[in-house]
């Protein structure tokens, strides 16, 4: 299929091989390198590369950032970030050698994320080989759920911020629902370009914006006049979890990593110790906590679901946010991206086999021109931007970006050893699989309380 950013890849009757003894994690040493093997269509460079995995991680999650503080207290908030950022970028990197891994095993050069996943229970502990079908369609599910939940929150983020732009100068306010009816024709036009390589340049445009505004952003803290509330250092065991959604949603864009990684020219500098991954969650995970410490510092407990509706009113203000709408609105496209890919590859392209070319092409752009009437609907039905991060990073992301990878290790392990004693390994994968299982469940359940009160009345 022409738009396809990797060649298909028959996975039928393709014999499974044994990994050499090395530990997750370290090149595997046997004849078949899945690397040399991709075939991909408009590969990225190592720059490019970063610059997608920079517009990724700095959208409406840095934005929220200092309500997120609130939410944990500044002490807490710098600490938990910084830790989160590590763990989350870890498991990112078992993640990606593990698709290595059974891409090995399969000797084929690419396999996705739930094929990858399926692989590696099968090649684990027998209690775990039940589970490897079921496991594969909940990849898919939390990919789908999750990266349209993304694009849900860019709806609205652009939407409030372009109203605040627009207020002033309006004889009458407008909802902000009529704002998400003005975007939705730009959005399906965009959301139209199926390739990664076409989007770069656009997403490089909105790594410059996003920079300059945030510059311009952390200027109006330092300067203007802050809250007087007292600070808030260690925060409030009942919040954290949101915040723990917050941080996750903000710091762990899987869908896209895995994207950009499966499209890279030399895939092996991803994860080099001084790698594209490494390198830029570095940078992310430090305007992470500026951004987050300066904004509560500037606000405290009153902090607006995006710091940009925070900002006093002026052209400066308008400014920033008019950059960071157009921002987000680019990377609208590149979040679609991922749940566009899964949806046409793994079920859709499979049934239009009778079709040609053209008639495919034209099935998929009918694809994404649905999916972004789905997330604008959803959007306008419940335009809680805080919120939805919280329970979108909680949800999705615990699964994706923790559980999944630690279990796919575990049982790669398992095959890579047969009886070899390598326990640090499966301790330090449970400890993982429990921190995402517990973020998961509170993250999830106090997000949808939280929900659930934000459209209750407020008592008089």
């Amino acid at each position: 299929m022409a738009d396809s950013p990797v060649d298909s890849i028959n996975l039928n009757n393709i014999p499974a091989t044994s990994l050499s003894d090395n530990e997750p994690g370290h090149q595997y040493h046997v004849s078949y390198d899945p690397h040399e093997h991709r075939r991909v269509r408009n590969p990225t460079n190592n720059m490019e590369t970063l610059v997608h995995l920079l517009k990724c991680s700095l959208g409406t999650g840095i934005l929220a950032m200092p309500q997120a503080f609130a939410r944990a207290g500044l002490v807490t908030g710098i600490i938990a970030t910084v830790l989160v950022g590590i763990l989350v970028t870890h498991c990112l990197k078992i993640l990606v050698q593990s698709q290595y891994g059974t891409c090995v095993m399969k000797q084929v050069p690419l396999l996705s994320y739930p094929e990858s996943a399926s692989t590696a229970l099968l090649s684990g502990p027998p209690m775990f080989r039940s589970l490897a079908r079921p496991a594969a369609l909940a990849v898919d599910i939390f990919l789908v759920v999750y990266q349209l939940g993304i694009c849900c929150v860019y709806i609205v983020f652009i939407a409030d911020n372009i109203k605040k732009i627009c207020d002033p100068y309006m004889s009458s306010t407008m909802p902000v629902e009529i704002y998400m009816v003005i975007i939705l024709g730009p959005l399906v036009g965009f959301n139209l370009i199926p390739s990664l390589k076409v989007l770069a340049p656009f997403s490089a445009l909105a790594n410059l914006m996003t920079f300059v505004g945030l510059g311009i952003i952390v200027y109006f803290l330092l300067t203007g006049k802050k809250s007087e509330e007292p600070l808030d250092l260690w925060g409030s065991p009942a919040t954290f979890p949101l915040f723990f959604g917050t941080i996750l949603f903000a710091l762990t864009a899987v869908g896209v990593v895995i994207a950009i990684e499966n499209n890279m020219k030399t895939p092996k500098a991803f994860v080099k110790p001084f790698g594209v991954l490494n390198v830029g969650m570095t940078i992310i995970v430090v305007l992470y906590v500026a951004v987050g410490s300066i904004g509560y510092l500037y606000c405290v407990s009153d902090c607006s679901d995006s710091i940009t509706l925070d900002l006093p009113q002026g052209p400066f203000a308008s400014t920033v946010m008019g950059m960071f709408a157009v921002a987000i609105f680019i990377s609208y496209g590149l979040q679609c991206y991922v749940p566009v890919e899964v949806l046409w590859e793994g079920y859709l392209l499979p049934r239009l086999g009778q079709y040609s070319p053209e008639k495919q092409k034209y099935w998929q752009y009918g694809l994404r021109a649905s999916l972004c009437i789905l997330t604008f609907l959803l959007a306008v039905s419940i335009p809680r931007l805080g919120l939805f991060i919280s329970l979108f990073g909680a949800l999705c992301l615990s699964a994706l970006g923790i559980c999944f990878p630690a279990l796919m290790e575990a049982c790669l392990t398992f095959q890579e050893t047969r009886g070899q004693s390598r326990g640090h390994i499966y301790v330090k994968d449970a400890f993982l699989f429990i921190i995402g299982l517990v973020g998961l469940v509170a993250g999830t359940y106090t997000a949808l309380i939280s929900i659930v009160r934000s459209f209750q009345p407020s008592s008089p």
